[in-house]
């Protein structure tokens, strides 16, 4: 991919998306990424899209902007992009923009706010203000690319529009990449090119803005939830608020309901917090960073001198939440602030720019060459390092055909999550994968269950995969509340849950809570247990890590790392060729990745993290608890040579306990979807055409 240099130092993307086309877009109109230096860019006229880019700091489209003769900055309110965001992060964007308008305004330049669909908007603001260019920001989401498709589309064939007109796609360069598509699939690879980080850009001015337009009015954050609100059904507004109850509320309630106790809260702490009259915690529950970037940039300073100390009552504040959001070493840097991250009010460089010059502050101007002196300044820095690194993965996966399926990107909770679908209608089915796997582990499956009629999505959950490893403390409830946020978000409709392994009982959990949403549940070789009589379970107040856990980590990977090949095979007995060099390859790039972070934090960041939490699952409901109400819509698919349980044990209290299950016994292992993909592909069809049958005539 070709990069353009601008003499201000910074780099805008040519094309950055393979349905772009150059030679197509050129039969009517100019779309070009480039500003020729013959131009005389005085006489044109831009208008900038903001859209995750929320701040006047690092914002390389402003540098190129500012040349112009007028730039129009734009915010739009398009229920698709807002429809993603969670309550706290539409009070982040608020404070967001008010602080990004006032600071515009302090340059004579202002923030246009509209409503409505982005690519009418900006075709009528081009109109209007006769732009020659405009700033668009690059995404690696696949609704977000889409919607940006649209925008393009919009202003190309716009007969209304006849002069030329140039679509700029840029973006901020952590790394001076020079081609994506050479991007090493390893961290390790990646690393060893020693790219530093590139500097930051400081705030420029814009021209004075044209007074007489009319910028519009901020909305009150209950007039943004109702003109989301406005054009939901009443099925998907209702699906929306399932997304604001937490799993383990509504697991405790239901266990307390068929115990007949009084729940409890969940936390003996209490949510109220001291907050300051001009608090950086703006949202309301006081948790998360925000407000502009100059007021990001004092709770980063304060954040990054937490071992100093401090009389200061806004840094004390920074340093309290510090202290109840470090569940684990380092996981209050992504707490605090990566929500403010993911909106662009701060910039991932300028953050690991203002970590390293305050480590060069503490250590007389150097760099030791064995790590950070402050745990801050480690997990500020190794967490923006993170989020670039998946960034580019993300990226590249947009931008290159590689792989066994067309790969695409949604963000949850701002963290990158790979996911494909193949089909076009038919009922939904989801396929979710056990621990250590991805979504290819469905290799021989996702295109065939697709061509019997349905329409199959796989995904590759967080901390798995080329999906994001952020550094949080990872528990089943929050996979099943990722689960459960996909469906809604992206599939939109209520699906047939396919799991094996652990990812059985995560489908099992979502079954359990969300049942509006899961047709039927297929569960292959799955997690969890059976216990008779269940009633009652005690909550961890918090989970946390332990150094038991992080030890047990290290000794598996040494285990693994020895064993991976004959591991693999055993969970294959009867076709141990399925154990192919692809799959061992990619399992041992995994298990590398693992074991070296330990060593020299080298290969994919937060990989340990994820692996630690093997040691801390709670498997304690048992299935028999989970599948209650689920009679005649649970499909049990076991491989009965599975190495890892008494499969024949298993099946005889599931048998026993749980009413109206189906069982398929099979001649597999651990993964008999990919042991026996055809005879499983076989079954999944025609259980869920069975299913259906029934749901459309119960319909009637």
């Amino acid at each position: 991919m070709a990069l353009l240099s601008f003499s201000r130092s910074f780099t805008l993307l040519s094309s950055p998306f393979h349905f772009f086309s150059p030679r197509s877009i050129r039969r009517r109109r100019s779309f070009v990424c480039s500003l020729s230096a013959a131009t005389d860019v005085r006489s044109r006229s831009a208008v900038l899209w903001f859209k995750h880019d929320l701040r006047l700091d690092d914002h390389p489209a402003l540098s190129a902007a500012d040349t112009h003769r007028f730039v129009l900055p734009l915010y739009v309110f398009d229920r698709r992009i807002l429809s993603r965001y969670s309550d706290d992060m539409l009070e982040l964007l608020l404070f967001a923009l008010e602080d990004l308008r006032k600071s515009l305004k302090e340059q004579g330049s202002n923030l246009m706010i509209r409503y409505g669909c982005a690519e009418n908007v900006i075709k009528e603001l081009v109109k209007e203000v006769k732009a020659t260019d405009v700033f668009i920001e690059e995404e690696v989401e696949y609704e977000m690319r889409q919607l940006i498709g649209v925008v393009k589309k919009t202003l190309e064939t716009s007969s209304s529009l006849d002069w030329n007109l140039d679509i700029v796609m840029w973006r901020t360069p952590f790394y001076d990449v020079k081609n994506l598509k050479e991007l090493p699939a390893s961290y390790n690879d990646f690393k060893k090119q020693k790219l530093l980080p590139t500097s930051p850009l400081f705030p420029v001015t814009l021209p004075v803005a044209e007074t007489e337009l009319d910028w519009g009015p901020l909305p009150t954050f209950s007039d943004l939830k109702e003109f989301i609100k406005e054009k939901l059904g009443k099925s998907k507004e209702s699906w929306n608020l399932m997304k604001e109850m937490p799993a383990e509320v509504l697991l405790k309630e239901n266990l307390s309901k068929s115990s007949g106790t009084i729940p409890k809260s969940l936390n003996d702490k209490s949510i109220e917090q001291r907050r300051l009259d001009k608090s950086v915690f703006v949202t309301r529950k006081g948790d998360i960073v925000g407000g502009g970037t100059n007021t990001l940039l004092n709770a980063l300073a304060a954040y990054l001198r937490y071992l100093e100390g401090t009389a200061r009552e806004d840094w004390q504040e920074v340093h309290e939440r510090l202290r109840n959001a470090e569940t684990r070493e380092g996981a209050s840097f992504t707490s605090l602030f990566g929500p403010a991250l993911c909106l662009g009010i701060i910039s991932r460089r300028r953050v690991h720019y203002e970590a390293i010059k305050y480590e060069k502050e503490r250590n007389a101007g150097f760099l030791s060459p064995f790590g950070y002196s402050a745990a801050s300044v480690a997990a500020a820095a190794d967490a923006v390092c993170s989020m670039e690194w998946f960034w580019l993965l993300a990226l590249k996966s947009q931008v290159s055909n590689e792989g066994l399926y067309s790969i695409r990107i949604w963000r949850w909770r701002g963290h990158l999550i790979q996911y494909t679908v193949v089909g076009l209608e038919g009922p939904a089915i989801l396929l979710v994968h056990g621990f250590g796997a991805f979504l290819e582990h469905y290799r021989d499956n996702i295109n065939a269950i697709a061509e019997h009629g349905n329409h199959v999505w796989g995904i590759t959950l967080l901390g798995f995969g080329q999906s994001e490893k952020p550094n949080v403390v990872y528990t089943e409830l929050l996979w099943a509340e990722m689960l459960r946020d996909f469906i809604i978000e992206v599939v939109g409709e209520p699906v047939h849950l396919v799991g094996n392994s652990i990812g059985g009982y995560f489908v099992s959990i979502v079954a359990s809570l969300w049942p509006s949403l899961v047709k039927s549940v297929i569960l292959m070789n799955t997690a969890g247990n059976v216990i008779p009589e269940f009633s009652s379970h005690r909550f961890p107040i918090e989970r946390q890590t332990s150094a038991a856990a992080r030890l047990g980590a290290q000794l598996l990977l040494f285990y693994l790392r020895l064993n991976i090949r004959n591991t693999l095979k055993n969970f294959y007995p009867t076709k141990t060729n399925r154990a192919d060099d692809w799959l061992i390859n990619e399992m041992l790039r995994a298990v590398s990745s693992l074991l070296f972070e330990f060593q020299d934090h080298s290969y994919d960041p937060g990989v340990t993290v994820v692996l630690e939490s093997i040691f801390s699952f709670d498997l304690s409901i048992p299935l028999n608890n989970l599948l209650e109400g689920y009679e005649e819509k649970v499909l049990i698919l076991q491989g009965m040579k599975d190495p890892l349980l008494d499969s024949k044990a298993k099946l005889a209290m599931l048998k026993e306990h749980c009413t109206g299950l189906a069982i398929r016994e099979l001649d597999a292992g651990h993964c008999p979807h990919d042991e026996q993909p055809q005879k499983v592909n076989s079954i999944v069809c025609e259980w869920v055409v069975a299913v259906e049958r029934k749901l459309t005539a119960n319909s009637y």
